[in-house]
């Protein structure tokens, strides 16, 4: 292959899209990156001198590649170790979100049925028309908005009512990374919801709690366990960051796990903290200088 090939226009241009397209169908980068790949190929094969709309052919094929992905996907996540979640993206420093899609919702997408998630990311997210989604997915145009409805009333209810400005949101962050590794617990408890829930997928690669944390009172449970390991094995902070659009921080824990906890705040409450710390999860992130800086001693489960 021409490697030089792949930075002509239009695949070029329209790269960026089609891999956020494909991570936000699939919750994984490494499994978007190949379907693009696979993409690509595709479009390096076809006669594209016949080609009216290469963005939109391109589109097509990546949403059709994602829908086979999904089948698997979803096999492979029954037999999962523990809660899933979504591969995180962790934004640059200054970055603007490009969408309003957050871990949380996209677990909402995780619970459509693929249809219901390709028509609405295509038509609510990427602004794209329902007579191209037809096209996309082989459905009609009516069959199309009906598929987008349902699903954008399952994603309604699951978006925030009281959002916290993303400088707020970091501010919590960072007190809730100081309460909980220095085992101020009243101070911790005060940035809680009632009901707040932690979910930590660990993927059975790592020490993580095998069930998600439903309530303050268990939540707090854990972390009172955890007080003591942490000043045995303290985390080293990497940096705060907009993780899949909520705050949070990426840290490395003893032993050297990385992990990422997103923090989902209402009306200045914690009410649902997000932590990977699977490993095949983390390897697009920098992991050769934050491995550097692991420290020895083994990490508790969060």
């Amino acid at each position: 292959m021409n490697d030089t090939s792949f930075t002509e226009p239009p695949f070029s241009d329209i790269r960026p899209r089609l891999v956020r397209l494909a991570y936000r169908m699939l919750g994984s980068v490494a499994d978007a990156e190949d379907v693009v790949q696979d993409a690509y190929l595709r479009w390096l094969a076809a006669d594209r001198d016949t080609v009216r709309q290469p963005a939109a052919l391109l589109r097509t094929i990546v949403t059709r590649l994602c829908l086979n992905e999904l089948k698997s996907a979803r096999r492979r996540r029954r037999a999962y170790i523990g809660p899933w979640l979504p591969e995180p993206i962790v934004e640059a420093e200054g970055a603007d979100s490009i969408d309003d899609i957050t871990l949380a919702l996209m677990m909402v997408l995780e619970r459509l049925s693929p249809l219901e998630r390709a028509a609405f990311l295509l038509h609510d997210v990427f602004g794209i028309g329902f007579d191209d989604i037809a096209s996309a997915i082989d459905r009609d145009t009516a069959a199309c908005r009906k598929l987008a409805s349902r699903a954008r009333a399952h994603i309604q209810a699951a978006r925030p009512r009281f959002p916290v400005t993303k400088e707020r949101g970091l501010e919590i962050a960072a007190a809730f990374f100081a309460a909980s590794r220095n085992g101020d617990l009243d101070s911790l408890r005060s940035l809680l919801g009632d009901d707040v829930t932690t979910c930590t997928d660990g993927g059975g690669k790592v020490p993580a709690s095998p069930r998600p944390l439903i309530g303050i009172a268990e939540v707090m449970a854990r972390h009172i366990q955890l007080a003591q390991a942490f000043v045995e094995s303290p985390s080293v902070l990497i940096r705060y960051a907009v993780i899949d659009g909520l705050p949070g921080f990426v840290t490395v824990e003893g032993g050297g796990i990385v992990q990422t906890t997103a923090l989902q705040i209402e009306q200045e409450k914690i009410v649902a903290i997000y932590i990977t710390r699977n490993p095949d999860k983390l390897q697009h992130l920098n992991g050769g200088s934050i491995s550097g800086t692991a420290r020895a001693a083994r990490s508790p489960a969060s």
